[in-house]
């Protein structure tokens, strides 16, 4: 294994550029892939673990978050796209998607920067590794799932708190400011909202490592990408033929999430379906009726 760590005073003393220490990463590690050594290149170069990780994370997660919810601008722009847009009367003017990019911007440098630079002391806490080579496909996958399944019921749960009255009121009302949502307002949130909720994707991960000892921050980096992309999809307004719960009958995706926001009740999980069926909030005209159905039956059996 390379020793990220070890590579800023092994490598060289003082590296002018990063090409650079590509290069001389590359001669003495010629076992690593190039993203392998492109990564600990980065930590050679920047001297400095911290920052390092806290750039890139930062990066990150500002280039995949306004980069996923490019694309749903634009189709909000394409009146061709409307007959899959769920509340297809409620199109987002430009005026509400600027605001909605100003608080959501504001949110990150304010509220999510400052836990970003503490990132690599936790990591470095909890025994989180940076170094290379990568760990498996594999293990990466079931950490990933795993992560996903955990992260569905912290949400599910504080989500579903937060639609209780006071808390509502005084925090969660901002996010449901638009009743049918886009894109750019999966982060739109209070700052309490934002930390609580936030915790699930990354506290989750964290105290997997904490527990078992064995986390790398290239899987926590893919964890993250993947639940932005759930986030913003969910937050999208649009359901497609190909939308992934169509395949994957307890996805949650945009149908249950926009029903969340246009009603004000029930959906409350994140990722999947599976919390708000087994405790009864589902929301939605065919929630409703099964429970009419159930309701009937149930009079009926008492009438026999």
């Amino acid at each position: 294994m390379f020793d990220v760590q070890g590579a800023m005073t092994n490598v060289t003393t003082v590296l002018p550029d990063y090409m650079e220490a590509y290069s001389r990463i590359s001669e003495l590690n010629v076992h690593l892939n190039v993203f392998e050594k492109a990564w600990a290149a980065w930590y050679a170069y920047m001297q400095n673990d911290t920052l390092a990780t806290g750039i890139m994370s930062f990066v990150m997660h500002e280039t995949v978050y306004f980069g996923r919810s490019l694309p749903w601008i634009i189709i909000d722009c394409i009146p061709y796209f409307r007959k899959w847009k769920i509340q297809n009367t409620k199109i987002p003017t430009a005026a509400e998607q600027w605001k909605c990019a100003r608080l959501v911007l504001l949110s990150h440098f304010t509220v999510e920067l400052p836990q970003i630079w503490l990132f690599h002391p936790m990591c470095q806490y909890f025994g989180m590794s940076t170094d290379v080579p990568f760990p498996a496909l594999t293990k990466i996958a079931y950490q990933v799932a795993i992560f996903f399944v955990l992260e569905d019921a912290w949400h599910y749960w504080f989500h579903r708190l937060f639609h209780w009255g006071p808390l509502y009121r005084n925090v969660h009302k901002i996010h449901h400011l638009y009743s049918a949502p886009f894109g750019l307002a999966a982060e739109y949130a209070s700052p309490i909202e934002v930390m609580t909720l936030g915790f699930g994707t990354v506290g989750v991960p964290i105290l997997w490592c904490a527990i078992t000892g064995d986390l790398h921050v290239l899987t926590m980096y893919i964890w993250i990408i993947l639940r932005l992309f759930q986030a913003i999809d969910a937050h999208s307004g649009y359901e497609f033929p190909w939308s992934l719960h169509h395949f994957i009958p307890f996805w949650a995706g945009a149908e249950h999430h926009d029903v969340h926001h246009e009603k004000f009740i029930g959906n409350f999980a994140s990722s999947f379906r599976w919390w708000d069926y087994m405790l009864d909030t589902e929301a939605g005209p065919e929630a409703a009726k099964r429970r009419r159905e159930r309701k009937q039956a149930k009079e009926a059996k008492k009438v026999q």
